[in-house]
Parts: structure tokens; sequence; C-alpha cells
């Protein structure tokens, strides 16, 4: 405005032609300024002065906005990977819940992943994408125009309000993607396979609550590692024989994935093992990644050792340890026994998701197995890598240092060479369950027994000052 002002005097060379332009100065650049009406100062030499302090300002905003460019550290940088990091990994993880729960073949999927790829890239292109171009055509850009500079301001001011909008749009789709994949409830009523169909109940009797009947417990004769003859059985324990806990770990890829079982040892009767697996439906196969999902209810099996542990080392042909643990009194077995009778009460009342990381087959146990020893079972990374569990049992004393008080203590590899069972079940007849009850119970107890044959059976701590004696002296004595 002043400028165009100071055009529109020039013609008129008079004091009141220098005073108005003396006052349009000073309100244009709040700079003092000597203009006296006698100056004798030409318009050409004053307009000369107005517009040099206007090419200096833009010139020293530019500077400054290159110097603030210029500016920036790794820290910027790192924020941005980050930024970027966090938006992939949440597509991702939205794209695979959508597989896992709809599969690859249903419209919904294939439309939702459109959708989501769509915004997604359109985000990352106006946010990131544009700046790159910029950086690595950046030498050009010092001889724009004044013009040219305030169209490009205008176009990333658009470019980044589109960004905003975008990244609202993604957050929105994602957190309803979220709400969606929480409000996913398990059933009980679905397509079950036979080994996983029924759930295990159980009554206590009324005069002695020692006493356990339990009702849809396993008993299955397996043929192959796909079919056998169902049989679920009725079975009556009492808990004040409960002798030890064995910890069996089944390996079928590699040392650190394998699949956790217990078992509790009874005085005069045949163990009872309890195994917390994935309820699959008819066709379903496992998935470790579909674990993540909510792909899987849990379940929990109890049943004989000769059908749960015989189709691993035998059917499925899995390479099986059992390690009996030591240093244990008998109400710390008792309360854990307990705990899964409370697990089945729950699952019964609500059915739970499988997770494979932070309730699978072993991490339930340990929960357990905490509440019973408290501090005697400290927290460790092992317990999410179920491969190293006898392990973690060895290094805190819960395995005998000496189980046959040779004097001399058993390392870790010699754990593993003893407590491997499947050479002592090989060719097992596993078909006389077909006969009678009987030659079923008999047979489960000839198969138990052959699995511990050469494994020391620790017995039962007197106290727990004893208890956690002992543990300490088999933790300290593998050093």
């Amino acid at each position: 405005m002043c400028f165009t002002l100071s055009q529109g005097l020039l013609t008129f060379n008079d004091k009141f032609t220098q005073i108005v332009l003396s006052v349009c100065y000073k309100l244009c650049y709040g700079q003092s300024l000597y203009l006296s009406i006698t100056n004798t100062m030409s318009l050409r030499a004053f307009f000369s002065r107005l517009l040099t302090p206007l090419s200096n300002s833009h010139r020293s905003e530019s500077a400054a906005a290159h110097g603030r460019q210029q500016k920036r550290t790794w820290r910027y940088y790192l924020v941005q990977f980050l930024i970027v990091t966090t938006l992939l990994l949440s597509a991702i993880w939205l794209l695979m819940a959508l597989w896992y729960q709809f599969g690859m073949r249903a419209l919904i999927t294939w439309l939702a992943t459109i959708v989501i790829v769509g915004v997604l890239i359109a985000l990352l292109s106006s946010r990131y994408w544009p700046k790159t171009a910029k950086q690595l055509n950046n030498q050009q850009a010092t001889s724009q125009s004044i013009t040219k500079a305030k169209t490009s301001t205008s176009t990333n001011t658009n470019k980044k309000s589109a960004s905003k909008w975008l990244m609202g749009l993604y957050a929105a789709i994602w957190f309803v993607g979220l709400g969606w994949f929480l409000s996913i409830e398990p059933k009980q009523n679905r397509d079950w396979m036979p080994e996983v169909s029924e759930r295990v109940t159980y009554e206590r009797d009324g005069n002695n609550p020692n006493l356990v009947t339990f009702s849809n417990v396993r008993n299955f004769d397996w043929h192959t590692d796909q079919e056998a003859t169902e049989h679920w059985d009725t079975r009556t324990i009492d808990m004040s024989k409960l002798s030890g806990v064995d910890v069996t770990n089944s390996y079928w890829m590699g040392p650190l994935i394998a699949h956790t079982l217990v078992s509790f040892r009874f005085e005069n009767d045949r163990p009872l093992a309890f195994s917390f697996e994935i309820r699959k439906e008819n066709g379903e196969s496992f998935s470790a990644l579909a674990g993540f999902f909510r792909r899987f209810e849990l379940s929990l099996i109890a049943a004989e050792e000769r059908d749960i542990i015989y189709t691993r080392t035998n059917a499925r042909g899995e390479q099986v340890y059992l390690f009996p643990v030591s240093n244990l009194q008998q109400h710390e077995v008792k309360s854990l026994f307990e705990s899964y009778l409370t697990a089945a009460d729950e699952l019964n009342a609500k059915p739970a998701w499988y997770n494979t990381l932070i309730s699978n087959c072993t991490n339930i146990i340990f929960y357990m197995a905490r509440i019973v020893s408290g501090d005697r079972l400290p927290w460790d990374y092992r317990i999410w890598v179920s491969g190293w569990l006898p392990n973690y049992l060895y290094d805190v004393g819960m395995l005998d240092a000496n189980p046959e008080k040779d004097g001399q203590p058993w390392s870790m590899d010699t754990w593993y060479e003893r407590t491997h069972i499947n050479a002592k079940v090989r060719g097992f007849d596993n078909q006389a369950n077909l006969e009678s009850d009987i030659n079923s119970h008999e047979n489960s107890r000839q198969f138990s027994e052959q699995i511990r044959q050469g494994i020391p059976m620790p017995l039962l701590a007197d106290s727990q000052t004893g208890a956690e004696a002992s543990a300490k002296f088999a933790a300290d004595a593998k050093d």
C-alpha cells in the first residue's frame, strides 16, 4: 500500500509531498526517520531507500527459512523414522487381523486391504516423498522469484492440510479396526475337532473335599497323528495322595518352541496330565502367527498320559522330554493342582482366547506356579520361550542337582539325555484300550511307568526351609 501511495505522489515535488512520504515511511517500517520539510532529498533517492529494506527483509526471511531447514538434526530424522515405522506396523497388524479372521479369499478382506493400503500410500506420499524430491533438487530453488516463492508456500500449505486430513482418516480407520478386533468374542459352540470337543468338569465329594471326580478325561486310542478312537472317561482322584509334579516338553520345530504339559503323580495311582491347548475347529491347523489374532479359543485338557503324551512320542514323532520338579512341598503341589480346577471353572464359565505370547501353554503354567511359590520362581524371559523352560527350572534349583546321590551333579545336557522318552515307548501297544476299562487303566499305568524309566522321582520336601535350602543348593551346584 505504501509503495502504491508513493507512486501516486511521484509527480508532486513539493513540501507537502515530502511530509506525506515521511509519514508513510514511518508507518510502514516503524523506523525513525529524520525527514524535514526543507530536506533536499530527491524522490528518486527516497524511493530507492524505501525499497531497499523490503528487499533485504525478504532475503533475510529466505535465509532464515533455509537456515531452519539446515538445522534439522538426527533427532528429527529419528522421529520421522519412528512415525513411518509405526504407520507401517499398524497397517500390517490390521491387515493380518483381517486376513486371519475372514480369510484371504473373502471380499471384505480385499476391500479393506485396498482402502487401508490406498490411504497409507497417499499419506506417506503427501507427507514425505515430496520432501525427498525437494531435497534432491534443492539447488534449483535459489533462483525462484518472490511470486514463485509465494505460490510454493501456498502449495506446501495445501499439502500439509492434505497430509493432516489423510492422517486423521487413517487414524479413524485404524481405531475402528481396533474396536472391531477387540469386540470379537470367543465361543463354546463351534465345530470342534474330536480331541477338543469336550470340556473337563469336576465335582468335589461333600464329605471329603480331597476327593475330586473328573468328567471328560480324555483317553483316546491314537492310531495315527490324525486318527483315533474316542474315549472320554470319568475318574476320581484323591488330592491327599499327591506325590509330585512332572513337566513334559514336546519339541516339533527346533529347540525354542515346545508344547508344555504338567502331570501330577499320586501314591498308588497313575498320573493325571493337564494341557492348555488351542481349541481347533475341524479342518483347522495350528499357526503360531494366527495365535496373535484371536484365531483360536483356549482349551484345558485333562487326560491320561497314554493319550496326550503317546500321540506326541509315537503318532506325531515329536521329541518329548519329561522333567520331575523337585524341592516342592505337598501343599504347593496341591495348590498348583487346585489352580487347574480354577482354570477349568473359568473357561467353562467364559471362554477365552489363546495368545501365542501372553496366554500359551507355558506361561499360563508359570503364572499359576508363581501364585503357589512366589519369589521362588522369579520372572524370566524364558517363560515366553517355551523350549527353554527346562533350563529355567534347572537354573532356579527346581531340578535335583544330584538325583542319584552319587556325588556327581547332573548337567543340563545330562538331564536332556536322561529325560528323553521317545526310545522308551517306541513300539508301545496302545490298542489295549479297545478291550475293557481294566485293560485301559493298566495300559495307562504301564505307559506312565515306561516314560519314567531311568528318571529318579524326587520326594516332596518336609518343610519350606528344607525345600528352599535344597533349591539353593541345586542352583549353586550347576556352577
